[in-house]
């Protein structure tokens, strides 16, 4: 069987569309999302019912749990006292995107599980205990075999750092999905999983990136700018 994985979407439609016109050309059996479909981009609304009407099957991430509960941010925040100018804007940008998705589009992430079995694959977004952490994608064999360990199956994926990779540790694989939007690695182009009979590969797809960034400078969502020089330099960069 062959198993896309599609995750860290974070409303940005124009890299979503650009993945689903990659994916029939791949044509996998079964598509995954891993979470973090919403928040941080231009159009919430639309990337939740674009996933949600093509059937793809996921797992929460965390901010999926921060939008249908505002207090998961504020939680993990308060670890990290160095980094609440960082926490601060990303609270009016989860505040306005919760707005737009209203009740029933809430419910539905609040329905996502932490965990998706298929076969000899295990894909959660972070961690099995927590979408909140996950080993980074320089972490030692020890350390990123970790967290993993209540898992028994071949394959481990993991999304939430918006940097792929595919390493064997341990008799089995880890591997990350990178992020469709919000790339980490410095490569702006979209990234997914792709399993098959070989085992896991990296996809990247090239997107329209100045049409989204000027959906973003239209879509009156606060902080926009930051997301868009996020997306232009691909790479992490403070608000």
């Amino acid at each position: 069987m062959r198993i896309a994985i599609v995750s860290d979407i974070h409303g940005n439609l124009t890299a979503l569309d650009a993945v689903i016109a990659d994916l029939r050309a791949t044509s996998p059996d079964l598509v995954l999302h891993g979470g973090d479909l919403a928040a941080g981009g231009a159009r919430p609304v639309d990337v939740l019912d674009r996933v949600r009407s093509l059937g793809w099957q996921g797992v929460l991430g965390n901010t999926d749990e921060m939008l249908y509960r505002s207090e998961a941010l504020t939680e993990f925040a308060a670890g990290l006292p160095h980094l609440k100018s960082l926490f601060d804007v990303i609270g009016e940008m989860t505040d306005a995107t919760r707005e737009a998705l209203g009740a029933e589009r809430l419910a539905w992430l609040r329905s996502l599980p932490q965990t998706q079995i298929p076969g000899s694959l295990a894909l959660v977004h972070a961690s099995p205990e927590s979408v909140w952490r996950a080993p980074n994608a320089n972490a030692g064999d020890a350390e990123l075999e970790a967290p993993y360990r209540s898992l028994a199956q071949d394959i481990i994926v993991y999304a939430h750092i918006h940097q792929p990779f595919v390493r064997s540790i341990a008799n089995r694989i880890v591997a990350n999905t990178g992020s469709v939007s919000l790339s980490y690695d410095g490569d702006t182009r979209a990234s997914y999983l792709l399993v098959d009979d070989d085992g896991p590969t990296i996809r990247r797809v090239a997107y329209d990136l100045d049409s989204e960034c000027k959906a973003l400078a239209q879509s009156g969502i606060p902080h926009a700018d930051w997301v868009a020089n996020t997306l232009r330099k691909g790479t992490f960069v403070m608000p």
